[in-house]
């Protein structure tokens, strides 16, 4: 195939280009990194602190519901001090594609400090190569955009251009649609199973996946998410699932989510022998909160996947574990997602929380956003709440795994409260249960807390969504302040007078 020819060529033009470097930097490698072979293992080998999503395994294996967000933005390169640009090029397939634009890339003196391939979303290519490239300059990046396209080796489109001092920050999208550009820059698993997994030797699984993550992959904003018709098989494993954690709900969930996990039961098929869609969801979910779900072949960056909740947008999966592990799975599935997330996306509070999360995220440093994503992993997948007396599970991960659920309002681990200046610097395993959970107060106090925590990151501009025009504002000018200034002068005045109603 295409890939398995152009692999050669790209390890030996890769090798020229280290040695390149090497050359000019004191003889340390900058580590060219080639296509998937990469991104796979550092998936599979992920530091605690750069996931976000969590794996489930039944009691005695520890239950482990990771759903990773697993760290694609690294700490920067040695010399990408002065900034990080990435560019996709789409080619069509032909022998010797990837061979010619690498040339270019030498040729043009650029760094790459990384590059990985996937089926290309364009109409006229095959594949897109996502290329990142530390300390460029901008001359140069232009010079290899007009190389490609003079000698129609294929399309170049800018992702990110960064001459990044310190008070510049990394691109972010601004408007939903251009989260379009993004969800398919997964990181592992999808249609491509790993040797481990339960359903690598299973053909007919494997084909399932691929066809099911075409619905991910062709998705586009604004558009109805396909259905999928779920097996036989599907349905059984969602079955057991479905069942056992449900058995569980009324004595270990928060109550927010056994209040509305009745609502979905209602609303949006949620039964035993049925797996809902995700439209059916997303519709229930943007009813109550305006948060909508969006399909996705795996697992994102940290960066790409919080950004999405800026928009109270969540990338959801819609494959299913196999069936011969239904207790089991070493990546988020339809059962994470609808069971562990979903319900409390339609809580209001929570969902603010969740957004708060997001708006931190754009334009924060790779730093920041691995703090971030801690953040997210010990509320969001793992977090617990209190109850009056009592404590509760909310997180995602804790609600879709069985074990983990039972385990976590044991006295065996510690419980201490949330505090997000603490909860961003503290490590944590992701192969067993939690030896520590942090507790909030209220879904709103979480929120102040994170909003407080947000406000010491080195961003230099604030952030607001508009839900009208369902984008982000960068509020950086008078202009913009005073048109802010005016929507929230009219919010209050709205405020003013439902208040003297309510008092006549």
């Amino acid at each position: 195939s295409f890939l398995r020819v152009e692999k050669m060529l790209t390890r030996a033009v890769a090798r020229r280009l280290t040695q390149r470097v090497s050359s000019g930097s004191g003889g340390q490698s900058k580590g060219v990194t080639t296509s998937r072979a990469h991104h796979s293992t550092h998936a599979l080998h992920l530091n605690a602190s750069q996931s976000h999503r969590f794996q489930s395994k039944d009691a005695q294996i520890r239950e482990l519901h990771s759903t990773g967000i697993a760290e694609r933005y690294k700490k920067p390169h040695p010399n990408a001090a002065n900034g990080k640009s990435a560019l996709i090029v789409s080619i069509p397939d032909r022998l010797g594609g990837l061979h010619a634009i690498l040339q270019v890339v030498s040729e043009c003196g650029l760094n790459m400090v990384s590059i990985e391939s996937r089926p290309s979303t364009t109409p006229k290519n095959d594949y897109d190569f996502f290329i990142e490239f530390a300390n460029a300059d901008e001359a140069n990046l232009k010079k290899f955009e007009q190389i490609i396209t003079e000698k129609n080796f294929g399309d170049v489109h800018t992702v990110m251009a960064s001459n990044a001092t310190k008070d510049q920050v990394s691109w972010f999208p601004r408007k939903p649609s251009e989260l379009d550009a993004i969800a398919n820059r997964v990181l592992e698993y999808g249609e491509e199973l790993d040797a481990d997994h339960p359903g690598f030797k299973d053909q007919d699984y494997r084909s399932r996946r691929k066809m099911i993550a075409t619905v991910a992959k062709t998705f586009r904003h604004g558009e109805q998410i396909p259905k999928v018709n779920y097996t036989d098989d599907e349905k059984r494993t969602w079955k057991e699932v479905y069942t056992r954690l449900k058995a569980l709900y009324p004595t270990h969930a928060c109550k927010q989510h056994n209040y509305i996990f009745p609502l979905l039961e209602q609303n949006c098929g949620y039964r035993e022998d049925n797996i809902p869609q995700l439209q059916d969801v997303s519709d229930f979910l943007q009813d109550c909160t305006g948060f909508r779900l969006r399909p996705v072949t795996g697992l994102l960056s940290s960066r790409d996947f919080l950004n999405g909740l800026a928009f109270r947008i969540f990338h959801s999966t819609q494959y299913i574990r196999h069936h011969s592990a239904p207790l089991y799975t070493p990546e988020p599935d339809i059962c994470h997602e609808l069971l562990g997330h979903a319900p409390l996306f339609a809580d209001p509070d929570f969902a603010a929380f969740s957004q708060e999360i997001g708006l931190a995220s754009l334009g924060a440093t790779d730093e920041e956003i691995e703090q971030l994503a801690t953040c997210y992993w010990f509320t969001v997948e793992f977090g617990l709440c209190k109850e009056g007396n009592e404590t509760k599970a909310y997180g995602a991960g804790l609600l879709s795994s069985f074990g983990e659920l039972s385990y976590c309002l044991t006295d065996e681990p510690k419980k201490q409260p949330f505090d997000a200046f603490v909860t961003a610097r503290t490590k944590y395993p992701i192969t067993k249960y939690q030896p520590l959970y942090f507790v909030t107060d209220s879904f709103e106090d979480a929120k102040k807390k994170m909003r407080d925590f947000a406000a010491t990151l080195g961003r230099p501009f604030q952030v607001r969504y508009n839900p009208y025009t369902q984008n982000i504002e960068v509020l950086d000018n008078k202009d913009r302040l005073l048109s802010f200034a005016k929507t929230v002068s009219s919010e209050a005045a709205l405020l003013t007078d439902a208040l003297a109603k309510l008092q006549s």
